[in-house]
């Protein structure tokens, strides 16, 4: 069943630039991992440091995965340090749909 990864991020406007340029590079990368089937970046239109992705994975399994691989990558590494606050990631499933 394909699952949901939700990840939000929040950078300060001294680093909103490169923190967004780091997520976009880190959800070009996802793009080469098994399991991945496609993402949404969204930025907050009343705070631009605000940034949310939305991906869809064929599986928990895989998206589970793929966190643990890429945890020592250096786009995870800089993007962990540029947030103000931690990242939070929930991975779901979709419970109704229109």
């Amino acid at each position: 069943m394909a699952v949901f990864s939700i990840w939000d991020a929040r950078f300060p406007e001294s680093a909103r630039t490169r923190g967004l340029e780091t997520v976009q590079a880190i959800w070009a990368d996802m793009q080469s991992y098994a399991g991945y089937l496609s993402h949404e970046l969204i930025e907050d239109l009343d705070d631009s440091g605000h940034i949310l992705v939305i991906s869809r994975w064929a599986s928990r399994e895989s998206a589970d995965t793929t966190l643990r691989e890429y945890a020592e990558n250096p786009n995870r590494l800089l993007v962990d340090q540029l947030v103000s606050t931690p990242r939070t990631r929930f991975v779901g499933r979709v419970v109704q749909g229109v």
